[in-house]
């Protein structure tokens, strides 16, 4: 275990050098000048604008900028916002907590109804609600995220008027900021006894929407495999096995199939939740979510170079953070893998 986990870690090097590269190549070729943005009228003044050139280091040759940038990392300073002055480390930590929120509903809710559906699904092969639940699966993972997300306003919160547009609270509420995640925040003594649930349950209300957009392709994803893995489980000898000791059909179908068709879908939801994260900057920006997407989205629009670099790398390490938690679980579960690699 020991090994395998010094050999992640030196992955983990090369793969964020590459990414921290990639990331400020891509945003130097995007066209638009963040100097000229930053000036408006006055980048006219070419004095002025090579004063401001100067000052934010974009006057000096590319390469170097990066060699700056990489030393920088290394110090701990992932730099400054061009737009707001403040540092991308406060900025990133002061919205993360909100993706972080609607990231865990997703896959929670995506969990909850795809290993349930997976398993009836595989339980009654070939029959009316097998094809039902993989078709509705196959349309959900089909569905474009802003598409359906914008659907899902027009049904439920303009027609209907059941659950908020945008947004994570309702303005009325002041609920100070403890942990960041407001369905936490808001079972805070202080302010139950100020507004009672209320704080809550407008919480809870403007997780909806943003929750069943951000996690129907997972939830797809994970029912298909979970159907899949299922079948390949009850086909195996030791299940034929039980069969013929003669266990009931819900021992074997719960004890035996579901438990070891489970395991390959850990690895499945760990990337899940890697996609889920990198996939909030579309939901975030249809449901005007105060999170790290639209947080970038905001970015690239302004060319504000260290956020975008800095936030591309941020993402980048969780993911890989969350792939390694899901390969020392599944190393866990199964020594062997740990062992092999």
């Amino acid at each position: 275990m020991k090994k395998f986990l010094q050999k992640r870690f030196l992955q983990l090097i090369p793969t964020l050098i590459g990414i921290s590269l990639f990331s400020f190549i891509v945003v130097r070729l995007v066209p638009g000048d963040p100097v000229l943005l930053l000036l408006g009228e006055r980048g006219a003044d070419p004095k002025v604008y090579a004063a401001m050139q100067k000052t934010l280091g974009l006057d000096r040759p590319i390469l170097e900028q990066y060699f700056i940038y990489m030393k920088n990392i290394f110090s701990g300073d992932f730099g400054v916002s061009i737009v707001t002055k403040q540092t991308v480390i406060n900025e990133f930590f002061s919205r993360f907590p909100a993706t972080l929120e609607l990231g865990i509903c997703a896959m929670i809710f995506a969990i909850l109804i795809g290993i349930p559906a997976g398993v009836y699904a595989a339980l009654k092969r070939n029959s009316f609600m097998d094809y039902f639940l993989m078709g509705t699966s196959l349309v959900g993972y089909s569905m474009p995220i802003f598409w359906w997300g914008l659907i899902l306003i027009i049904i439920f919160s303009v027609n209907m008027g059941i659950t908020p547009v945008s947004g994570r609270m309702d303005v009325l509420f002041d609920v100070p900021r403890v942990t960041g995640l407001m369905l936490i925040d808001t079972l805070n003594p202080e302010v139950i006894s100020l507004d009672g649930f209320a704080p809550f349950t407008s919480a809870l209300k403007h997780l909806i929407l943003p929750t069943i957009a951000m996690g129907t392709i997972p939830l797809a994803v994970i029912s298909r495999m979970t159907r899949s893995s299922v079948l390949e489980v009850l086909k195996a000898p030791y299940i034929q096995t039980a069969k013929a000791k003669g266990q009931s059909y819900q021992k074997i179908v719960w004890k035996h199939a579901v438990r070891n068709a489970l395991i390959p879908i850990v690895t499945v939801i760990g990337l899940l939740f890697g996609s889920i994260i990198t996939g909030a900057i579309l939901t975030e920006t249809i449901f005007s979510w105060p999170g790290i997407g639209r947080w970038l989205v905001a970015s690239i629009h302004a060319r504000d170079y260290p956020v975008i670099q800095g936030g591309i790398l941020f993402i980048a390490l969780m993911v890989i953070f969350i792939n390694m938690c899901v390969d020392i679980i599944y190393s866990i579960v199964n020594p062997k893998i740990s062992g092999s690699k």
